[in-house]
């Protein structure tokens, strides 16, 4: 993932008191786990991982630097939402929601999909931005979802899915849970012609993704750390009033309890990812040798 965080070189000198220049705002970021600052460079080398291990969230379009470089071909991305609903307390606010959030990411809604290679084998790759709305999925976010499962079926290829989501999108109502029913049957579609679909959960993985397509993978890895489940936390400590353990619904909870099957820090995934494309019969030659993999990568 040499092309993660592709970002233009920034150069400047030091502040001095006749010129006026500054010092770049923007060279430290504060870990909110430890609370220990990291220098940008060094941070963005380390895939976004702090000193301390905590895992820092990747945009959708970071998170394709999974993918083999240039290889990456998006696909619906001129499907875009709308208020279908227009309900009294949404209608307008909903809009001018969408249209802030479009404006800042830069996509028309939190799903970018599309299909790519890793190490020469070819799959569907779904991916969330958490920072649209939350993660949320609505009529777009599920749509966009079920073509690349059923493109997927048809190419037989496997499917890539990764999360960080806050659940159903709330504005869409009874719209949006329906995407929860639609993306399992078009993966009941991949799953027929025996193609696998592998859900890689990041922070935060929850509600209504969760109980629908991100859960029925073939295999779940999640990202050290994330949280992961249903309901939060203190929801369900109101309804059952009982206090849960201070690492519950966190990957590691849930990989100990069954409920997914390995976590996986960040400079290790796309080995991992590329040892599963072939264990699942992918196409590419088998002759990957470790000097094919970034330095930051190798397992």
């Amino acid at each position: 993932m040499k092309e993660w965080f592709r970002r233009q070189p920034k150069h400047f000198t030091p502040a001095t008191r006749d010129s006026g220049q500054q010092i770049p705002d923007n060279m430290w970021v504060k870990c909110s786990s430890c609370g220990e600052l990291n220098y940008v460079k060094q941070l963005n080398d380390n895939l976004k991982v702090c000193k301390c291990g905590y895992h820092m969230r990747l945009t959708a379009r970071e998170w394709l630097g999974l993918l083999d470089a240039d290889t990456f071909v998006e696909e619906d991305a001129e499907l875009a939402p709308s208020d279908p609903l227009e309900f009294v307390s949404t209608k307008d606010v909903y809009v001018q929601k969408l249209a802030e959030n479009q404006e800042r990411t830069g996509l028309n809604d939190a799903l970018v999909s599309g299909h790519g290679t890793i190490q020469g084998n070819p799959l569907h790759i779904a991916v969330s931005e958490f920072t649209f709305i939350g993660g949320s999925m609505g009529s777009v976010y599920g749509e966009r979802l079920a073509r690349a499962a059923e493109r997927a079926a048809e190419l037989q290829h496997p499917l890539l899915t990764i999360t960080a989501t806050g659940g159903a999108r709330q504005h869409e109502g009874v719209l949006s849970l329906m995407q929860m029913a639609k993306t399992n049957m078009a993966l009941t579609r991949l799953a027929a012609i025996g193609q696998p679909h592998f859900a890689l959960l990041v922070d935060p993985c929850y509600a209504g993704v969760m109980a629908s397509y991100a859960s029925v993978a073939d295999v779940i890895i999640a990202e050290p750390g994330a949280r992961i489940g249903f309901a939060g936390q203190r929801v369900i400590e109101q309804t059952i009033r009982q206090k849960l353990p201070a690492h519950f619904q966190t990957a590691e909870f849930m990989v100990e309890h069954g409920m997914i099957d390995m976590v996986v820090p960040r400079a290790e995934l796309r080995a991992t990812l590329a040892r599963l494309l072939r264990l699942y019969g992918g196409t590419a030659s088998n002759d990957v040798v470790a000097d094919d993999i970034p330095a930051t990568l190798q397992v």
